[in-house]
């Protein structure tokens, strides 16, 4: 079902819009073991309810967006565990259908306002699940990363989300390959960077990699996700200033993620305070990503008089 929300670029032309939190820990919460090449995307075969219930969470706290479970599902990731084209395509829909169903939900148990679904799209090294997509560089050209990408983003789009999440973007040359296999999709998308101080974890300056979207008419709003908040800080005011887009920001909670020993590590350091900030500084979309939930998010809300 499609939604009945005005335009979510209606929505950021008129003010902040609350992102949810990390999908994962919120399910990981709810007791499901997520350690699998297919991290959330198993449950969108195994466990669909679960998925239903942790996006009604964040429905719940204040989210008006809820970010898809297709982070890491492919049709090669799903390949890799005997699931076929065709199904592998009935899951990918069914990760909008699934956050449409939790939006319904939570507008029958009494949330106001518009509520919107972002189909999420990992970067490549999502799907190879060795922690790649933290680091980019993964020796294929511009065009075989769209080759890659453009299959999974027309199943997505076709499901009708309001906009396509792409989403961890670890690289600049990547980036240009995404932007390449939305066009004509007919769905809205935003670009989002997982960074390292001043630069993409390719080692890009962001500069130069928030200038790839700049022009991309299907773009309507250009930041970073997957990072630490200080590194947020600083790139929203880059974004906004370098695109003249509306900007969007997921940080995580502020622990690392060690990708060897599949753990978290650190001391959270998200917090909501910073949010007026980011919105100040041309933020439309904010929320949180990796061990941000729905307190969280809850906060996140409130700063914004949501």
């Amino acid at each position: 079902m499609a939604s009945t929300s005005p335009p979510l670029t209606e929505a950021l032309a008129a003010g902040p819009v609350v992102l949810d939190g990390g999908l994962s820990n919120q399910l990981e919460a709810a007791g499901y073991d997520l350690s699998d090449a297919l991290w959330s995307a198993r449950l969108l075969a195994e466990e669909p309810a679960a998925v239903v219930q942790a996006h009604q969470a964040y429905y719940e706290a204040g989210a008006q967006v809820a970010i898809t479970a297709s982070y890491q599902a492919t049709f090669e990731g799903f390949a890799r565990r005997g699931i076929g084209a065709e199904r592998a395509a009935e899951l990918l829909r069914r990760s909008v259908e699934l956050a449409r169903e939790a939006a319904g939900r939570a507008r029958a148990g009494g949330v106001a306002g518009p509520l919107y679904v972002a189909a999420s799209a990992g970067p490549y090294g999502a799907m190879l699940a060795d922690g790649s997509e933290y680091r980019g560089r993964y020796g294929l050209s511009v065009a075989a990363l769209e080759r890659f990408h453009r299959p999974r983003l027309e199943v997505l789009a076709a499901a009708r989300p309001d906009v396509l999440a792409l989403e961890t973007v670890p690289d600049a040359d990547e980036a240009r390959a995404l932007l390449r296999a939305v066009r004509g999709l007919g769905v809205p998308a935003y670009l989002s960077y997982s960074v390292a101080g001043g630069r993409t974890r390719a080692g890009q300056p962001l500069a130069e990699a928030f200038a790839v979207a700049a022009d991309a008419d299907e773009v309507i709003a250009v930041g970073v996700n997957c990072c630490a908040p200080d590194d947020a800080d600083r790139a929203v005011r880059l974004a906004a200033r370098i695109t003249g887009k509306p900007v969007v920001v997921y940080p995580n909670s502020g622990e690392s993620w060690d990708a060897a020993a599949r753990a978290w590590c650190g001391s959270p350091a998200f917090d909501a305070d910073r949010v007026a900030g980011w919105a100040a500084d041309g933020a439309r979309l904010i929320g949180g990503c990796c061990r941000v939930g729905p307190d969280a998010i809850a906060a996140v809300a409130a700063a914004l008089g949501r």
